[in-house]
């Protein structure tokens, strides 16, 4: 079933976001925290593609799992900087045999060294050029786009990172999934600027519990998120007198208080980037969501 399909106004949600253990012999283990999360019974699950030197052919099996053995909707991230389009269309004729009907459309990093103009000319430098392959080649398929409540990094400005938004749904997107924030101002921001933009379609909050300081402070250099001082501050200090533990727990109970804002406000729904730590999703979205 497409996700877009299941999203129902005045219903929140929670979803998940997976990424595939690097080693083989991690994956026992990773299926246990599905297992554990499967009880908080989300909406979705999404797996991300290239995490820890993963491939298509690891993201491919797990979606099918997830969905298969575990009951759970699920969605490949797939994204297509340096990717043939037949490349492309093989990974979603595998999807579809699975029965695995979504996909998180994604341009992907720039390869390390690379200048975007330097990339050979191919048709697949944009995520609005996937989506638009998606959506030609499989119509069948769901299909959701990233959104940047901070403006992408490589934007030349805000305007400009909300045009691009919009022109990756125009091209068939159904919904949008942000990257992470830690100030619920941005992301009420951006729905906003959307509407007034002519856009009416989901917009989900991506939200990630700090559960470590130098996995947190990685995460944002990567993705350009700012974290607010006086929530840094309190997570630093947590560190020097508790260690990773206490910032676990500052970290969750900050990420439950900015979904219970967001919903509060009228988000669709909470996405959480679960950093595959069953601990951490259990304690924000313990009885989250009305009964």
């Amino acid at each position: 079933m497409r996700i877009i399909d299941s999203i129902t106004p005045r219903k929140p949600f929670i979803s998940l976001e997976f990424f595939p253990p690097k080693e083989r012999a991690e994956w026992p283990a990773f299926f246990r925290t599905v297992d554990r999360l499967a009880g908080t019974d989300p909406l979705f699950a999404s797996v991300t593609y290239g995490a820890g030197g993963s491939s298509h052919d690891n993201t491919l099996e797990i979606v099918s799992r997830l969905k298969r053995d575990h009951g759970m909707e699920s969605m490949a991230h797939l994204t297509c900087i340096g990717s043939e389009c037949d490349e492309v269309q093989r990974f979603l004729d595998d999807l579809t045999r699975e029965g695995v009907t979504n996909v998180l459309a994604l341009r992907g990093d720039l390869p390390q060294e690379s200048m975007h103009d330097t990339l050979p000319c191919r048709p697949l430098r944009h995520a609005s050029d996937l989506v638009s392959l998606i959506r030609s080649s499989h119509p069948e398929m769901g299909i959701g786009v990233a959104g940047y409540p901070e403006t992408h990094p490589e934007a030349t400005s805000p305007e400009a990172d909300l045009l691009t938004l919009r022109l990756k749904l125009e091209q068939g997107a159904d919904f949008v999934v942000t990257q992470l924030f830690f100030d619920n101002t941005h992301y009420l921001e951006l729905v906003r600027r959307a509407r007034a933009l002519g856009i009416t379609k989901p917009i989900i909050p991506g939200i990630l519990p700090v559960v470590n300081l130098k996995v947190i402070n990685r995460i944002i250099s990567l993705c350009g998120a700012a974290v607010p001082p006086l929530y840094m501050a309190e997570l630093e200090e947590a560190d020097r007198s508790g260690g990773a533990a206490a910032v676990q727990r500052v970290g969750v109970a900050y990420a439950r208080r900015q979904a219970e804002e967001l919903l509060a406000s009228g988000a669709p729904g909470i996405h959480l980037y679960t950093l595959n730590r069953a601990d951490a999703v259990l304690g924000i979205v313990d009885g989250l969501l009305p009964a």
